[in-house]
C-alpha cells in the first residue's frame, strides 16, 4: 500500500529560484504542512513490522512529524516493489527516525544494517528483531553474516537501508566521509537499484557529541532521495577491489551531491578520510 506518495508527499517540493551557473541547486523543499503530517499520521500503514517495532514507530512517529519542521523530496525514486538499497549519509543518532518516517510514508518498510551491540539490550533487541533489521558483527568471525543477510533480504524483494560510512561522519564540516565498500559489494552482487538519500538537520535535533536532544525551537530536518546511482561501469560481473571501491565512490558522490543541494553549498572535492592522519585528511579539500 502506497502512503503519502504523490500529492501529499511531493507537493511540498517547491523550487526556490534558479541557481547561478556552477553553483549547487538550492534546497527546493518546504516543510510538510501540519495537514500533510496529520494525513500521514492517520493513513499510515505498514506490513512486516512486528509488534515491538510497530509499537516503537507508533511512539516515535508524533515526534518525527510534529516535533520538527520535517521536509522531504524524491520519494518517487523509491521502488514501489522489489529489492533495493538505500545509501544514506550519517550525521546523528536520530537519523533512522526520520529515514524510517520518509520510507514508510512512501509505502516501503526499510531493513537497516546496524551494529550488533544494539542487540545486547532486551528491549532494543525486541524492537530491532521485530523490524527484521540486520546486525553487523564487526571484527568477528560473523562479520560476513550481515552481507549475506542483506543480499538475501534484497533478493526477497525488501529495501535494505545502509549508512555506508559505518558511523557518524568525522568530517569537521559534516560532509559525508569516505565510505566502506560493503554497499558497493552488495549492489554489484544483487544488481538491485541503489537510491541515494541525504539527511540534514538531524544533527541539530540530536548532536553526535551529546546524548540530549534539542527540541526547542523546532528544528528543520530535511530528507532527500535521488534517482538510482548509475553503476553500469561496474556491471560486468567482476567484483575486484577496484570495482567495489569505484561503485562505492559513485554511490557516495550522489549522496554527497544531495547533501550539497540541501545545504546550498559546494561539497569538498574529495571526501574526508578518517583513516588518514588528521593533517592529511583535509588536504584535498577546497579552501573556504
Amino acid at each position: 500500500m502506497i502512503l503519502g506518495s504523490g500529492d501529499e508527499c511531493e507537493e511540498n517540493a517547491v523550487t526556490q529560484g534558479s541557481p547561478t551557473q556552477g553553483s549547487p541547486a538550492p534546497a527546493a523543499v518546504r516543510p510538510l504542512s501540519e495537514w500533510q503530517k496529520l494525513r500521514l499520521t492517520v493513513t499510515r500503514r505498514w506490513r512486516d513490522s512486528g509488534f515491538w517495532y510497530g509499537l516503537a514507530i507508533a511512539l516515535i512517529w508524533p515526534f518525527a512529524m510534529f516535533g520538527t519542521r520535517i521536509a522531504w523530496r524524491g520519494g518517487e525514486y523509491l521502488p514501489r516493489t522489489g529489492g533495493a538499497l538505500l545509501a544514506i549519509n550519517h550525521v546523528s543518532f536520530s537519523d533512522p527516525i526520520f529515514d524510517v518516517a520518509f520510507t514508510i510514508s512512501h509505502g516501503r518498510m526499510p531493513r537497516f544494517l546496524a551494529k550488533s551491540e544494539l542487540w545486547g539490550t532486551p528491549v532494543v533487541r525486541s524492537v530491532l528483531g521485530g523490524g527484521k533489521h540486520i546486525p553487523v558483527y564487526r571484527a568477528s568471525s560473523r562479520a560476513a553474516d550481515a552481507y549475506k543477510d542483506a543480499v538475501a533480504a534484497i533478493q526477497r524483494g525488501e529495501i535494505v537501508a545502509f549508512y555506508p560510512e559505518g558511523t557518524y561522519t568525522a568530517d569537521p564540516d559534516g560532509w559525508p566521509m569516505k565510505a566502506k565498500n560493503g554497499i558497493g559489494r552488495i549492489a554489484l552482487i544483487t544488481g538491485a537499484p541503489v537510491i541515494p538519500v541525504a539527511n540534514w538537520g538531524t544533527q541539530d535535533v540530536l548532536p553526535p557529541s551529546s546524548g540530549r536532544p534539542r527540541l526547542f525551537p523546532r528544528k528543520r530536518v530535511t530528507v532527500v532521495a535521488g534517482p538510482p546511482v548509475d553503476l553500469s561501469a561496474w556491471a560486468d560481473g567482476r567484483r575486484t577491489r577496484t570495482a567495489l571501491d569505484g561503485a562505492t565512490a559513485a554511490i557516495m558522490a550522489d549522496v554527497t551531491r544531495l547533501v550539497g543541494e540541501i545545504r546550498g553549498e559546494t561539497p569538498p572535492s574529495a571526501p574526508y578520510d578518517p583513516a588518514r592522519p588528521a593533517a592529511d585528511a583535509r588536504d584535498e579539500r577546497p579552501a573556504s
